[in-house]
């Protein structure tokens, strides 16, 4: 494989690091440079035009890559790209700088980029065999489904002016992981918004952030809705996102929106199993995942609630389950399911065996949230801050060389519940958060109030559980009777 060159890989790890990569990626991201160009040596390739970008996403499509990690190498390479481009101060900048954003990305999505007919860019490619050899003249094409990104050239800017576009965000991720923290928000919402923002920048050409304005949101929240046409809720999540950074990050007003071409929501109404169909699954999932289920189920819990419950959290004598830390940074309790009682009581004998033998490996104990191991420094070893469900294996820290144990990964979950899912053969479109609104809609189908239901699922607004009045069927009486006459 080819080597990448000291001054090279030094340039290109900074480069990586101004455009917000996180160091956990830039290992990735230089696996990816090493591979494209041992790619372009070996089926010779120029290794600085952006045509020989799809032939290699082509040649990671036979290789069974994910689309993620396709993704991931497109990012790459296009950060590559763009580090040369800068280099040569845009002295051959390709056609494509020309575009506007919105008709680039448009060109992108239709697969008009790189290797159109009428590219005047456009080089002679050869396919790639199996074997490797070069053969017949074939078309490079990249799937639909591919996500690309944004690999056009910042426009040139004057000399002696200080450049519109090309400007590190750094300093706004750091201050964006800051203010989440501040907040208590959780990890998955840091990580969404900071894709958003890492989205935003690469739209913007990284603009410099104390001159965007509302019109670069609104133009962005445009392309979301027509050029990729993503979901209400996708878009609406990108419009949270950005109203976040704007507020607490930029310290600009947002002000108000409007202009922009939104996304149609429609009502969503939920997925229901039947209890027949419940069993059914169940009949097919082994230990822990059955009791995981049956607590989803049994306890309207979600999947994350599920697998961060820790065994203080269950009060066995009192048959309630506490959920600490829940949606919103919120607490409720919710009665324990009598039949799961004795599963309950041998799953705990399991993990005082596991905790002994924890013990006697001398291991660091579980993962604490917040500051709690600075306040009880013992309590990460102690058997009450256990996981209820405990990963299979200790997570080793690579700074301290400790051996810690985290709670079971919610992928694990996910897959058995679809490998259940497909072997009971049911025919319908369910996930483990199917089992949450199976516990709603069987409650009110038992003729629970709805109130009552809102407290066990926690939700914040009754309109919220409402939606679980269209997932059973309604039984009316048409004759008109006065409440006196009820008997």
């Amino acid at each position: 494989m080819v080597n990448i060159s000291s001054d090279l890989r030094t340039r290109y790890m900074t480069f990586l690091h101004q455009n917000g990569i996180s160091l956990n990626e830039q290992s990735y991201f230089q696996k990816w440079l090493r591979y494209y160009l041992d790619f372009c040596h070996k089926y010779h390739f120029s290794q600085a035009e952006r045509v020989s970008l799809r032939p290699f996403l082509r040649k990671l499509q036979e290789k069974k890559q994910s689309t993620a990690q396709q993704k991931q190498a497109t990012q790459a390479i296009s950060l590559y790209f763009e580090l040369i481009s800068a280099g040569n101060n845009h002295k051959n900048a390709s056609p494509l700088a020309k575009l506007s954003r919105t008709d680039f990305r448009t060109k992108i999505l239709n697969n008009e980029t790189c290797c159109s007919p009428n590219s005047p860019n456009k080089a002679q490619k050869k396919p790639l065999s199996r074997g490797g050899s070069l053969s017949q003249k074939q078309d490079f094409s990249v799937n639909d489904n591919a996500s690309i990104r944004d690999v056009s050239l910042p426009a040139p800017t004057p000399p002696n002016s200080k450049p519109l576009t090309g400007i590190s965000w750094m300093a706004e991720y750091d201050k964006l992981s800051n203010e989440i923290q501040v907040r208590h928000y959780s990890q998955k919402t840091l990580k969404v918004y900071k894709a958003w923002l890492r989205q935003f920048q690469t739209f913007t050409r990284s603009k410099a952030p104390e001159s965007l304005s509302i019109a670069d949101v609104k133009e962005f929240l445009t392309f979301l809705a027509v050029s990729r046409q993503v979901s209400a809720s996708t878009q609406n999540q990108a419009f949270n996102a950005l109203l976040f950074v704007f507020r607490h990050v930029l310290g600009k007003e947002f002000g108000k929106v409007d202009g922009v071409i939104r996304a149609k929501r429609r009502r969503y109404i939920p997925v229901v199993l039947s209890r027949e169909e419940i069993d059914a699954v169940l009949a097919h999932l082994s230990a822990p995942y059955d009791l995981i289920v049956k607590l989803l189920y049994g306890c309207g819990l979600r999947l994350f609630e599920c697998l961060q419950l820790r065994v203080q959290c269950l009060n066995l004598d009192a048959g309630i389950l506490t959920v600490h830390d829940g949606k919103g940074q919120k607490d409720r309790t919710v009665p324990l399911p009598e039949t799961i009682l004795p599963e309950i009581r041998a799953h705990l004998e399991t993990l005082k065996e596991l905790h002994r033998q924890d013990l006697e490996r001398n291991y660091s104990g579980v993962f604490l949230i917040h500051s709690l191991e600075k306040k009880y420094p013992k309590a990460t070893k102690e058997f009450i801050w256990q996981w209820f469900f405990p990963a299979k294996q200790l997570t080793c820290l690579q700074k301290t060389g400790e051996h810690r144990r985290y709670h079971l990964h919610e992928t694990h979950v996910q897959k058995s519940i679809k490998e259940a899912v497909g072997k009971a053969r049911i025919c319908k479109r369910a996930s483990a958060h199917t089992f949450r609104h199976s516990f709603a809609s069987h409650l009110l189908q038992a003729n629970y109030d709805i109130r009552t239901i809102q407290e066990l699922l926690g939700h914040s607004d009754v309109r919220t559980t409402m939606i679980y009045t269209h997932t059973v069927k309604s039984v009316t009486k048409k004759e008109a009777k006065s409440p006196l006459d009820f008997h």
